[in-house]
């Protein structure tokens, strides 16, 4: 098939391309798969810099599954266009990258973006398409459904292969992040409610994952560093249930890896407070989800920029925060307490 004429793709998608091609030898980018969309194919790009020593931690930074959501793919691009421009200068950020490795994969979704939808061009959203089943009550509709494709949050035929953006999330992260023996993941999106979330799995079920105890160190490290911080740090079984969640799906997986651990986190930008800035957002689709005047969207991303950047710092010093063996049991119980509001594991 023939790529789209170059006017009619995403803009987000060019300047990625244009980011990439600044900075020459310093980074690598990956085509990961080719999405059919209006008659022709759109790639979906990875993109890492740093070092590739599977002993040294990982970060990665991924926006733009849910095409409608354009906010999350300026938040991920402006921290890539950041490192970029400090490449050529900036002594601190070259220890940085010598500890650590960096992926980026901005538009994870780039045929929804073109489309301004939630979904695919296949009509899945890829939120739900993992091989990740609820048995705990998600609900109607809004954790995943099978019905219809023209119906919102479908998940794809039972026993069909994951969409292709999902399997190439998947694959970024099993050869770029799970291959690390430590790792931390951040996916940015936007939607309903006044805060500022970051949210950890499980979103299945309502059981504490794993590495609790690293949850619960890593909140208070960002309590403590970024001071008066807008976040909401908790398990996304707090609001709500669902099916197929790439992040579960991926969390699961690096638990077979012995010692191996990868914190996933989805940065949920709260798209009501900039309704409530401009009321007249709520007649429009991209309204709901991303900020519409220029200023504000600029205020957005200034606003995520320190998060992004003190995830990557953490990853790096990961020996510094984490748990020690003895500390983890009292951190479990400290995590349990305040999150799931017993001390103990929920039933």
């Amino acid at each position: 098939m023939k790529p789209p004429h170059p006017g009619l793709r995403p803009v987000e998608l060019a300047e990625l391309e244009a980011v990439v091609a600044s900075a020459g030898s310093q980074l690598a980018c990956r085509v990961e798969c080719l999405v059919e969309v209006d008659g022709g194919v759109m790639p979906v790009y990875t993109v890492t810099l740093g070092n590739a020593d599977p002993e040294v931690p990982a970060v990665g930074f991924f926006g733009g599954v849910h095409g409608l959501e354009r906010i999350g793919v300026d938040v991920v691009m402006a921290y890539l266009r950041s490192l970029v421009g400090r490449l050529r200068w900036d002594a601190t950020l070259a220890t940085l990258l010598a500890r650590l490795r960096v992926v980026f994969m901005p538009i994870v979704n780039p045929g929804g973006l073109w489309l301004h939808t939630r979904a695919n061009p296949a009509g899945v959203d890829l939120m739900r398409n993992a091989p990740v089943e609820c048995r705990h009550g998600a609900p109607f509709m809004l954790g995943g459904q099978r019905l219809s494709a023209a119906l919102p949050w479908y998940r794809g035929r039972a026993g069909a292969p994951m969409q292709p953006e999902a399997r190439a999330l998947c694959a970024a992260v099993e050869r770029e992040l799970l291959s690390h023996a430590f790792s931390i993941a951040v996916d940015c999106h936007s939607g309903f409610g006044t805060r500022d979330r970051l949210w950890f799995p499980h979103a299945h079920s309502p059981q504490p994952v794993e590495h609790l105890p690293e949850l619960d160190a890593l909140c208070e490290l960002l309590d403590r560093t970024l001071l008066h911080h807008p976040y909401v740090f908790e398990p996304q079984s707090r609001q709500y249930l669902a099916h197929g969640d790439l992040w579960d799906h991926l969390y699961l997986r690096s638990l077979g890896g012995g010692d191996r651990v990868l914190l996933p986190l989805t940065l949920e930008m709260g798209s009501w407070l900039w309704v409530k800035k401009n009321p007249r957002q709520v007649f429009s689709r991209q309204g709901m989800f991303n900020p519409l005047i220029r200023h504000r969207e600029e205020r957005v991303v200034r606003r995520h920029l320190p998060l992004l950047d003190f995830l990557a710092r953490a990853a790096c010093s990961h020996d510094r925060w984490r748990p020690a063996a003895g500390e983890r049991e009292r951190r479990r119980e400290r995590a349990l307490a305040r999150w799931y509001g017993v001390a103990g594991a929920p039933s």
